[in-house]
């Protein structure tokens, strides 16, 4: 009897054991929902730096900007990074996605392009611009239009928050196009079906644009609200393995990586 009971006491034991092995192994590991390019690249720089602190990273590409925030809800990746506040806060509010950010890391500056017109003010009267169909942008596409002196919006509006109903005078009669998802603007562009096309720079990248030479105006990094981050599930911030994460993706080789690579067309966040 006692032989018996022995025998159950070590295997209760040993299944218990192997539980924990496989749960600090799951902890060592990292699942990252992210768009090619550039995130999924400066991830691929970061997986070394991770491996050193004794974490295994795994990169899932997502090439929208829907997905990755439906996974992260439901518990199937760890993290994702593709997104801005503004965006984020959005689908927050929209989805009800119980998610936060975790910390920025990278700026990407967005551009307009054109095959037709070498700046804004070349524009014909009745332009059409094709833009994404993302809500949270639309402040951020007219403040190209503002501060050329082409639009104006309603006093009190911030531009960040501004939306094409606060337009209240459009010198031009520009017609802002927002029925395509971002990630076909690039093809837009390069079909010409457009007077001018403002594209976020993963998906000019990721098209083999460079943000710096082929637009006609390119945004501006200071004061930018739109810094990409890290979200993760709410209350998982300060989990260690998000904390390894964040300390590797801020650390001084992956800005040194962002600043070389890419040249101005993708920031480190400052």
């Amino acid at each position: 009897m006692k032989k018996i009971l022995s025998l159950a006491f070590v295997l209760v034991l040993s299944v218990v054991l192997a539980a924990c092995g496989n749960s600090e192994g799951k902890d060592k590991k990292i699942t990252v929902g992210a768009s090619p390019s550039p995130h999924a690249e400066i991830l691929e720089q970061a997986k070394p730096l991770l491996e050193d602190k004794g974490y295994d990273l795994e990169i899932k590409t997502i090439n929208d900007y829907t997905t990755p925030n439906k996974l992260l809800d439901k518990g199937e990746l760890d993290a994702n990074y593709f997104q801005h506040t503004p965006y984020l806060e959005t689908e927050k509010k929209s989805k009800k996605y119980k998610i936060e950010s975790a910390g920025d890391v990278h700026l990407e500056p967005m551009a307009v392009y054109s095959k037709k017109y070498k700046n804004l003010k070349d524009l014909p009267k009745g332009a059409t611009v094709y833009v994404s169909n993302n809500p949270a942008e639309e402040g951020r596409f007219l403040k190209f239009f503002v501060d050329a002196g082409l639009v104006k919006i309603k006093d009190g509006v911030k531009i960040e928050d501004a939306k094409f109903d606060d337009i209240v005078e459009n010198k031009k009669d520009i017609k802002f196009n927002n029925k395509q998802s971002a990630e076909y603007l690039p093809k837009i562009y390069q079909n010409e079906k457009a007077d001018a096309v403002i594209i976020n720079s993963n998906f000019a990248i990721d098209q083999k644009l460079d943000p710096k030479k082929d637009s006609i105006v390119l945004e501006k990094p200071e004061d930018n609200p739109y810094t990409n981050l890290i979200a993760v599930k709410e209350g998982h911030k300060d989990d260690e393995k998000i904390k390894a994460l964040m300390d590797a993706l801020n650390s001084k080789d992956i800005k040194d990586y962002i600043k070389k690579e890419y040249n101005g067309s993708v920031e480190p966040a400052k």
